[in-house]
Parts: structure tokens; sequence; C-alpha cells
């Protein structure tokens, strides 16, 4: 494949990671496709941290399909996982589910009330759903599907032949103690990898089987309880019967591997076989993949003996929510893509990946900050527009607003987040009363319907609905509050006259904020137009305590939504009667 011009993008981590791959791509598999891949465990909700594992390499892979070359983006589907235990907070799941654990995800009932027909479907699902929102486009592949067919048998036959050197390269780490995971689970680990990296001496479990009858990278799924809970006791090269004990329930038979298909590779020889037999030239892992004696380190080893190499990948850092702790599937409760894709736009949620190189932390905002992300997301739109973003930031917003196939779709009239917000949380779900205020901030060109004003006007009703505490949600007075008006003295009286002699000059989103940042100024002596460098500091707390007055006449509270949208959204003639006219 002939290695196309460089893209003009060049300033941000995406080309710098797509030029390598296509290099090593050239190198290893000259004229084939880029293979990059992702691996997910749908052991319960693919929260937003997970998402990582997915969005590193799209991006990467996007970038390279912009350049004309073909590439693959392969996503795992660690189906054929073991049930760990039962996730907190999943509605429809109780502590009944325990009797499922150590099966095949796949085996496993899917939550009550679910459309799917098991546990792994139930968890896909929504992550499918999420991706082709986001743009992503992928190559699933089922690992249920891989093993029980049988796709595997003849790697499965070669771990066996010289399961001694994989143990030989195992062995070097399992006289090493585990350090305590200092980081979430970001990439899917199986049961017993997860307690060796809580140092709880599983270490064996986690690399295979090691007994007495020496040690098997292969565990099988019980032919009686479907459960992992098994021992191999034999195996034979020649004839490939293999012999296992289950623990649990006390079954025990013996199979032929080379027609056996219930059971699967450990995961630290199962990833490097993938790795092999996939071809993958780009992969990322998590940070807890990354430290020594993990499994991503361990399988740079053990991928030689498939006849494969490593991948060349970034190590990906820790994603964060606002306001609420690091995120973990087995808790249940954390946030989904899903759950993003609810209050902001795809193309918000792809800068957020996009913008931090992959060992940056970031959070994604769920609580206010969300309203402020938008607004720099506004302000970058902008840029970009009239030409003045930096490259590297014009790299970012391009990556967010389509992929080589084409531009994600976009709200035709994206007004800012914090006016739909406010607009939503003052109408209560009343559309006509909605598109009255959108069209009293801009009389001159007022939005024929809300469609105009969606998707972004839906995802700011929802944040507003599902988000923001009850008690911070705004309530207009129906009456007006008379003891407060009687208590008045001279100053706030002449304030609350110049707003009101102003209304119906300024009637639009730009004259009331002009109105009611003035009234201070003129209540001063300074003219409404005056610039903060022309007026003395005080001036900035007679306008906090001119607000404060409004908030406290029209909602009962000292804050609210910006006073101009809720202005125009409590109507003139309402203000007019709650401010004492």
């Amino acid at each position: 494949m002939p290695i196309v011009a460089q893209s003009t993008e060049t300033t941000d981590w995406v080309s710098r990671f797509a030029d390598e791959v296509i290099e090593e791509s050239e190198r290893r598999a000259p004229g084939k496709p880029v293979v990059v891949a992702s691996g997910l465990s749908p052991s319960g909700p693919i929260h937003l941290g997970n998402l990582r594992e997915v969005m590193t390499p799209h991006l990467v892979a996007d970038e390279i399909r912009r350049r004309g070359h073909q590439v693959r983006h392969l996503i795992s589907w660690d189906d054929y996982d073991r049930y760990r235990k039962v996730p907190a907070g999943i509605a429809g799941v109780d502590e009944t589910w325990s009797e499922h654990i150590g099966k095949p995800l796949t085996s496993v009932p899917a939550p009550k009330g679910s459309a799917y027909p098991n546990w792994a479907e139930h968890f896909k699902a929504a992550m499918v759903a999420s991706l082709a929102e986001m743009g992503v486009e992928f190559d699933g592949i089922s690992q249920t599907e891989q093993y029980t067919s049988g796709v595997y048998r003849e790697q499965i036959l070669h771990a066996m032949r010289h399961r001694g050197d994989i143990d030989a390269v195992l062995a070097q780490y399992r006289t090493k103690k585990a350090a305590p995971a200092k980081k979430q689970q970001q990439k899917p680990v199986d049961e017993a990898e997860l307690e060796a990296a809580e140092g709880s001496g599983a270490a064996a479990e986690d690399d295979g089987s090691a007994g007495a009858a020496g040690y098997f990278p292969y565990k099988p799924y019980c032919g009686n309880c479907e459960k992992d809970f098994t021992t191999v006791t034999s195996y034979d090269d020649d004839s490939t019967e293999l012999t296992y004990a289950c623990s649990v329930c006390g079954f025990s038979e013996t199979v032929r591997l080379n027609e056996f298909n219930r059971g699967k590779l450990v995961w630290k020889v199962d990833w490097p076989m993938r790795w092999a037999y996939e071809g993958v030239v780009f992969e990322p892992s998590g940070v807890d993949h990354s430290s020594p004696g993990s499994s991503f380190q361990v399988g740079g080893q053990i991928v030689g003996i498939f006849g494969g190499k490593q991948p060349i990948g970034p190590m990906y850092a820790f994603v964060g929510i606002s306001g609420m702790a690091k995120m973990s599937s087995s808790r249940g409760g954390v946030p989904t893509p899903a759950d993003a894709l609810k209050i902001m736009e795809p193309q918000l949620l792809r800068w957020l990946y996009a913008r931090r190189r992959p060992n940056q932390s970031f959070k994604i905002a769920f609580d206010q900050e969300i309203q402020r992300l938008y607004d720099e997301w506004d302000r970058l739109d902008a840029k970009v527009a009239d030409g003045s973003a930096l490259p590297a930031d014009v790299a970012a917003h391009s990556r967010a607003v389509r992929t080589a196939s084409g531009e994600l779709p976009r709200t035709p009239r994206p007004l800012p987040y914090r006016t739909l917000a406010s607009v939503a949380d003052i109408t209560a779900g009343h559309e006509d009363q909605a598109l009255r205020i959108l069209g009293d901030l801009d009389p001159a060109n007022p939005p024929a319907t809300l469609d105009e004003v969606r998707p972004r006007y839906d995802k700011a009703e929802a944040w507003i609905n599902t988000h923001v505490p009850a008690d911070q949600r705004t309530i207009v007075r129906a009456e007006p509050d008379a003891e407060l008006l009687k208590s008045l003295d001279e100053q706030a009286q002449q304030s609350l006259r110049l707003l009101l002699d102003g209304l119906a000059d300024n009637w639009s989103l730009d004259g009331l904020t002009h109105l009611v940042y003035g009234v201070p100024k003129v209540q001063a002596g300074f003219s409404a137009d005056a610039t903060p460098k022309e007026l003395p500091p005080e001036i900035k707390t007679a306008q906090r305590s001119f607000f404060a007055l409004l908030y406290h006449l029209l909602v009962g509270r000292d804050t609210g939504p910006r006073l101009p949208t809720l202005l125009l959204a409590v109507g003139q003639e309402r203000v007019r009667a709650l401010l004492g006219e």
C-alpha cells in the first residue's frame, strides 16, 4: 500500500500516532489494511472510562482513513469472559444472579425486563447504539462466537503445546508481589487478574492452572454447571485428550481439545494470541495494564510464541465525572456514553476525547460545568469559522464534527446551551412557551419551530430534568412578594422603576442584558454604556445587589437563570406585576 500525502493536521496527537501506525503497518503487513483494536467487556454498563479504549484507536483509524488508507477498527467484545460478580445499582438484578457467577457472560440471563437474550447482549446494545450516534465505525468480534465455533482451535492447541514456554515467561513475574491497584480497571480483565492486581495472591489462577499436573493456559467451562471453577488434571499433546474437574459441582470429564469448544485461554495468553491472530498494529491500554508484570507487558513477550508482534499504542489515563468518584462497572450506577449523549451532542463528547492526549486525564461534566464546556466549545466553533483558531484546536474540532465518512448531524441554530437550559427550566416542558421565549431572544430572526434548535435544546432540557436538583429548579412566583416590596428603601425602588421604564424598549436578549447591567450604573451617575474600566469597583457590588433583589422578587431565591433570559421567559406583563407596578 503506498503511503499517501501526510495530513495537514500535524500538530495534534492523533496525526502523530497515525504517522507511526501507517509506517509500522507498512513494515509488518505491506499492502494490507491497517488494523487497530479495542476490547470491551459487557460485564455491566460500559462506562465513559471504557469509551477511551474505543475513542483513542477510533480517532487514529479515522485519520488514517482520511489519508486514503484502508483500515479496520476491531472491537473485541469479551463476552466469553466469566461473570465475576453481581453489579450494584442495575435495575432488574438482585442477589439471585450470584448463582451465575463463573459462567460466560453470554450464558447469564439479561436483567429483568430486557429485550436481549443474555447479559452480554443487553450491555453491548447500549454501547453499539452510542457508538453509532458518535460516528464510530468498527468491526465487532464476539469472543463467544470465536471460541465456541472453533475459530481459535489451532491457537489453543499451539498454546498447550508451548505451555512450558508460556509458563517460563509468566514465572518471571510470579515471584514479584503485585502492587495494589492504584488506578481503576478500564480494560476488561478476568476475575483472577483483578484479584491478582488487588494483591489477593491469585496469580496462579490469573496465569492459568498450575498444579501437580503442570501448567495449563486453558480454562474449560464445566459441562455440567457451565462455570469455570475447573482445574485441568491431565493433558496429552499427541491425542489432545484433556481431563478436568469442577470444584463446584464435582463434575469431571475427558475431552479431545481438537474438537472441544467450551473454554478459553486465560487472559494473559488470550490477549497476545489475538494480537497475532488479527495482526493488530495499534491498541491502547489502560494504566492498570501498563505497569511491570501487567498483561500488556507480559503479553509483549508471549505474543512471539504465537508468531506475532506486540501492537504499538499509548497508555491511556483516567476519565472522571464532575462531582463523582472514579468509575467502576462492577459498582453500577456509573455514567455511560448513552447517559452522556442524553445531555450533550456527540460533537462535544467526541471533542472531549480528541483534545486531550491519551495520557492526560480529564473529566466529563454532568453538573453545572457542562454549561462552561459548551461555552468553550461554541467559542472554538466561532474561532474555527473565522480562521483565528490555533492549528491543534482546528484539528480537534475537525475530529469532533466529522469523520472520514462525513459530517455528523448538528443543530441548525446552536444557541448557547446555558440559555436553552434556562428556557427549558422555566417552561417545564411547555414547547409553545419555549418557542415564544426563543423568539424574543432574537426578534429579528425568531425560530419558526423548536426543530431549528434541536437536538441541543433536547439535550439541555434532559440535563435540567435529570441532573439539576429540585431545590435548584426555577419556579416563578405566582404572586408578588408584597412584604419585600413594601420594605424596599428609596434606592431599591428607584432601581426597579428604571428597569420597568426600560422594559418595552429593550425587550430582547441583548436589550435586557444592557438594561439590567445598566441600571446600577445610571443610579451611580454613569452612562449605561460605561465599560468596566470606566467604573469604580463598587458598581459591581451594586449590580450584584440589584440582581439578588430581582431574583428574590421573581423566583424567591438569591440566584437563578441569567436575568435577561429569565425576564423574557416570565413575560413583560408578569414581570411588571411581580416587580410591583
